[in-house]
């Protein structure tokens, strides 16, 4: 049963300390900024995310990192230019990093919610990804085994839920949502509308509300900053 509440404080009142997060976004596309800002808050630390990128700028990760709430963080790509609270963590010995080629990322986010046990990839095979990590030949070709990753909590955006908790995504900005939704034990969604069950096409549900725990929707910052100029 999907619950609904008012502020992002309530949604991410479910996170504990060392909880393993699974937060959406491709850079700040589908990136639940204002959930992030909530958990802030909260206090919460020792927390390992899962993410495409290790923050940018001082905005939503980044400050989780700069604030040295983030014990470990499992991604894909964790430098650009902007990044400069992860690369000072990184560098002092204060965050570990678990790094993962993007496709493997997906996948092993994917296995989790669909209850696999593990696979195969030839993605990373014969570089240090692979050291420690099983590998076998099939039909003369080399593979790494990868294991699922599985979260206590997923962080998402929406573009709108109905009262049953489906979702459906803006374009881009759905990226890691749904697989991030499958693959975690709590799955909160920040959305910027909700709509009456039935409002929603079936044929254009991305995440149906057996995946969602809670949803909360919030008026995104940047839409705040525009109006109030």
């Amino acid at each position: 049963m999907t619950e609904f509440v008012d502020t992002a404080a309530e949604a991410v009142a479910s996170v504990r300390d060392g909880s393993t997060v699974l937060l959406g976004g491709f850079g700040n596309a589908g990136q639940p900024m204002e959930l992030i800002d909530a958990l802030l808050e909260s206090g919460t630390t020792d927390l390992t995310v899962v993410s495409n990128n290790a923050g940018q700028g001082d905005r939503g990760l980044a400050l989780l990192i700069k604030e040295r709430r983030v014990r470990k963080v499992i991604c894909s790509f964790p430098r650009q230019s902007d990044s400069w609270h992860f690369d000072a963590a990184y560098r002092a010995g204060e965050l570990e990093l678990e790094l993962v080629p993007q496709g493997n990322l997906a996948e092993r986010l994917r296995a989790a919610g669909a209850g696999i046990g593990a696979f195969f990839t030839p993605t990373g095979y014969g570089t240090s990804l692979a050291e420690g990590k099983e590998t076998r030949e099939i039909d003369g070709r080399n593979y790494v085994l990868e294991h699922p990753i599985r979260g206590d909590v997923a962080l998402i955006k929406a573009l709108a839920a109905d009262d049953a908790g489906n979702l459906v995504y803006r374009k881009t900005a759905r990226n890691f949502g749904p697989v991030m939704a499958a693959a975690a034990a709590h799955t909160v969604v920040q959305v910027a509308k909700l709509v009456p069950r039935g409002s929603l096409d079936p044929e254009n549900v991305v995440t149906p509300g057996i995946y969602v725990d809670t949803v909360t929707a919030l008026t995104p910052r940047e839409t705040q900053e525009v109006e109030a100029a």
